[in-house]
C-alpha cells in the first residue's frame, strides 16, 4: 500500500485542505478505482484511525481512499482554529469528492463514505443530500448535535448557548479565544477525579497515550463558535433523504457519548434506503470500534462485502 498526502481547494474555499489518499497495491494509474472518503472522529486527525486503521484496511480490499483533515483542524486550512461545525464537516465531504473526481484513477460512479464517531454521522448526514456517495457505513457513529445538548452541555444546552453568546462577545472585543479541552490529560487524572464512565476512560486512553495520540489530534474545541452544534440533528430527515445503502456498526459494551443509541437510531430512521444494515458487536465498546484489531477484524467482516455488494 502507498501513502501519499496532498493539499487542495475548490472554488468556494478559501483555504487548503490536507489528505492522505491510500492506494491499493499493484496500483495502476490508468485504471478506475472505487474509492471510499474515510471521516475522521470529532477531535481527530487524518493519522489516526480514518487513515491508520480503517482506511488502511480498506485499500487492503483494493479501494483508493481518501481520509482527509477537516476545515480549521489537523493540517487543513481555516480560521480560527478549533471549529467544530457539523454543517462544515459536511461540506467538507463534498469538497473532498469535488476533488476525487478530477482524479483520473477514482470512478466517480463508485465512490462510498466511512466515518468513525462524529464522523460516522457526518458521512451519513452528507449521504442525504450528496447523492454522487454511493453507499455509506457509520463506525460507532455519534450525533454530535444530539452529544452536545445532552451530555456536553450538562443537559442545559440554553445556558451553554448562553455562555457561547457572552463568550463570543467577549472575543471580538479583543479578549483571548476560549479554547476547552475535552479530555482529562491521562487516565489516572480522570479516576483519581471520579470520572468513570466507559468512553470517557478509553477515549482519554487513545488520544492521551502512544495508543492513538497524533500531533495533529487536537481534542479540543473552540468554545465561542459552537453555538449552531447545538442546533444541529446529523439524522434529520434521514426517512425521505437516505435512499442509499447503509450499515451502522455499533458496540453493546455502551458509553456517555451515545453511539449505541445513535446507530440504533439512524438504521431505524433509514428505511428509504436500497440496502440498511445494523451490525452489533456484543463484546465491543466505542473506543475499542477504533483499532483494536479484533473489534475491527469484526467489523471489517460486515463492511467489506457490504461495499462488495454496491461499490464493485
Amino acid at each position: 500500500m502507498n501513502t501519499k498526502k496532498v493539499t487542495f481547494k475548490n472554488a468556494d474555499m478559501a483555504w487548503d485542505m490536507s489528505a492522505l489518499i491510500l492506494l491499493p497495491e499493484a496500483f495502476d494509474e490508468s485504471k478506475c478505482y472505487p474509492t471510499m472518503i474515510s471521516v475522521h472522529p470529532f477531535g481527530s486527525c487524518k493519522e489516526q484511525t480514518s487513515s491508520a486503521v480503517y482506511g488502511k484496511a480498506l485499500a487492503e480490499l483494493g479501494y483508493v481512499v481518501i481520509a482527509f483533515d477537516a476545515s480549521f483542524q489537523g493540517e487543513s486550512g481555516g480560521v480560527p482554529r478549533y471549529v467544530e461545525d457539523p454543517s462544515q464537516r459536511v461540506e467538507d465531504i463534498s469538497r473532498v469528492i469535488d476533488y476525487a473526481v478530477t482524479l483520473p484513477y477514482v470512478d466517480a460512479d463508485r465512490i462510498g463514505g466511512l466515518g468513525i464517531c462524529g464522523g460516522g454521522a457526518y458521512i451519513f448526514n452528507s449521504a442525504l443530500t450528496e447523492k454522487r456517495l454511493k453507499a455509506v457505513v457509520g463506525i460507532t457513529p455519534v450525533n454530535v448535535g444530539r452529544l452536545f445538548r445532552e451530555g456536553f452541555s450538562m443537559h442545559d444546552p440554553l445556558s451553554a448557548l448562553d455562555a457561547m453568546a457572552t463568550q463570543r462577545t467577549a472575543e471580538a472585543r479583543g479578549e483571548a479565544l476560549q479554547v476547552n479541552e475535552l479530555l482529562p490529560p491521562s487516565v489516572e487524572f480522570a479516576k483519581e477525579n471520579g470520572l468513570t464512565d466507559r468512553d470517557v476512560l478509553e477515549a482519554t486512553d487513545y488520544y492521551k497515550t502512544s495508543r492513538g495520540q497524533a500531533e495533529n489530534g487536537a481534542t479540543r474545541m473552540l468554545f465561542s463558535h459552537a453555538q449552531k452544534t447545538l442546533s444541529w440533528d446529523a439524522f434529520a430527515f434521514a426517512e425521505t433523504l437516505m435512499t442509499q445503502p447503509m450499515m451502522a456498526v455499533i458496540g453493546q459494551k455502551v458509553g456517555a457519548f451515545g453511539a449505541y443509541r445513535d446507530g440504533q437510531e439512524i438504521y431505524g430512521r433509514s428505511f428509504a434506503s436500497k440496502d440498511r444494515q445494523l451490525v452489533e458487536l456484543e463484546d465491543w465498546s466505542h473506543y475499542e470500534l477504533y483499532d483494536h484489531p479484533e473489534a475491527v477484524g469484526l467489523a471489517m467482516d460486515k463492511v467489506a462485502p457490504f461495499l462488495e455488494t454496491h461499490l464493485k
